[in-house]
């Protein structure tokens, strides 16, 4: 999984934002799974590329 690092342009927030490639989440499929507390979310890219976040 590659991860990089964006700036913010704001000084008061933290210095940087984790940053992940959506297909590196995804794989071939194209979909992963996405966990937050008790919740799952499916994160999917569509046909034309664009990203989808679930229940």
């Amino acid at each position: 999984m590659t991860i990089h690092s964006v700036p913010l342009n704001r000084p008061s927030l933290a210095p940087t934002l984790p940053t992940y490639d959506a297909k590196d989440l995804t794989g071939a499929i194209g979909q992963a799974h996405i966990v937050l507390g008790d919740q799952t979310y499916v994160l999917r890219i569509t046909k034309s590329g664009k990203l989808i976040l679930t229940k």
